[in-house]
């Protein structure tokens, strides 16, 4: 593994290994063996595809090079990552969570830790003194996304991280939306951090893929017995097209951040737009405390219609987005998040926390601007 001194965009092009050591490849090879033999019957570095691959190697030395972690771990999705980092927990346990999030996320932790046996309090992260009141004799972890998806709520990562420390609770942070590029969790104290590898990492909307890594010895520890234990492991062919994704990472999100930039400022002037989220705004809620720990305000962006009558024009009319329930390609993907991203939320809760139906999300590809502009403007109606 390389040394972590060199800076992030030098990491992005060569990550763990650049070259393949058995040849001088510029491109490490895609090992599909499903085991390795074993000489003499002793096992060497690789014994079975499940607990080790000399392609999933690669990634996972990556994201923790990128995050400056001790270990890293890819799994078969992003969900899978999510699942896999609050394996940490055992039955008993109490998790906070914020209320605003991924509806999968919100899914799993609402539907499926309770049946582990794990309560789960939703709560607003932007207040630290929330956060405090919600702690419980049996808390043992904080799971936080910044900025939230779809709200765009910025939490303080650093008091977050120092109250946890303060009250022995473990800090899971998704850093999707930011990614290492923009955002440096572990540096700020969180313990655990998590990312979608389908979405900005991989780039190209052709993969799933989920990663993890910590700053923790023993975290890492805990996390590569569950990853063998449980089996989610990415394939080598999609670590193969997440490692060529991450590649080209910061050439990427820059011209995506910058059309971001553009359309969110354009669209704050639609007549037909109530409220633009997004922390590269002027006035936007949060954006001191959002540029003290991140170096960007992203590429995704959400908008609010003043009329739901809207909505259904915008989503036939449209060309060139994908209209999906993703983000981080390279091309512009739309997404209503009330019917795709969060349709897992409850109506009720939805209409409580804010995601309402005129709500729109943007992920910025790389295509120009101006083309961009003008089809989002013939959809909202001029």
């Amino acid at each position: 593994m390389k040394k972590p001194s060199y800076r992030t965009a030098t990491l992005l092009v060569h990550q763990g290994k650049d070259r393949d050591p058995a040849t001088g490849a510029s491109v490490v090879p895609i090992y599909p063996a499903s085991t390795y033999h074993h000489p003499g019957g002793v096992s060497g570095e690789y014994d079975y595809s499940r607990s080790g691959n000399p392609s999933r190697e690669q990634v996972e030395e990556a994201i923790a090079l990128l995050e400056g972690g001790v270990r890293g771990f890819a799994y078969a999705t992003g969900m899978a990552a999510v699942g896999s980092a609050l394996a940490l927990l055992k039955s008993g346990d109490h998790l906070i969570a914020p209320e605003d999030l991924y509806g999968g996320s919100w899914r799993y932790i609402s539907t499926v830790l309770p049946q582990q046996g794990i309560e789960a309090s939703f709560v607003d992260t932007t207040d630290l003194s929330a956060i405090e009141a919600a702690i419980r004799p049996n808390t043992r972890g904080i799971f936080l996304e910044t900025p939230s998806n779809p709200l765009f709520k910025i939490t303080d990562l650093a008091a977050v991280a120092q109250l946890a420390r303060a009250k022995g609770l473990l800090t899971l942070l998704d850093n999707t939306f930011m990614t290492p590029l923009l955002q440096k969790p572990l540096q700020l104290g969180i313990d655990v951090v998590i990312h979608s590898g389908t979405k900005f990492l991989g780039g190209h909307s052709d993969l799933m893929a989920g990663l993890i890594t910590t700053a923790d010895v023993e975290l890492g520890k805990r996390l590569k017995y569950f990853q063998n234990a449980f089996g989610a492991v990415l394939s080598p062919f999609d670590c193969f097209l997440l490692s060529r994704g991450i590649k080209t990472l910061k050439l990427r999100l820059e011209a995506a951040q910058a059309n971001a930039q553009i359309l969110a400022e354009r669209l704050q002037q639609h007549p037909a737009v109530a409220q633009v989220y997004y922390p590269g705004l002027e006035g936007f809620i949060g954006r001191k405390r959002h540029f003290a720990q991140a170096s960007g305000a992203g590429a995704i962006l959400s908008f609010e219609l003043k009329e739901l009558s809207g909505i259904k024009p915008l989503l036939q009319t449209v060309k060139l987005p994908i209209i999906a329930p993703s983000l981080g390609g390279v091309e512009t993907i739309l997404t209503h998040c009330w019917s795709m991203s969060h349709a897992a939320i409850p109506a009720a809760t939805k209409r409580q926390l804010g995601i309402r139906e005129t709500l729109v999300r943007i992920s910025a590809g790389i295509e120009d601007v101006e083309d961009l502009w003008e089809d989002l403007a013939a959809g909202l109606g001029g």
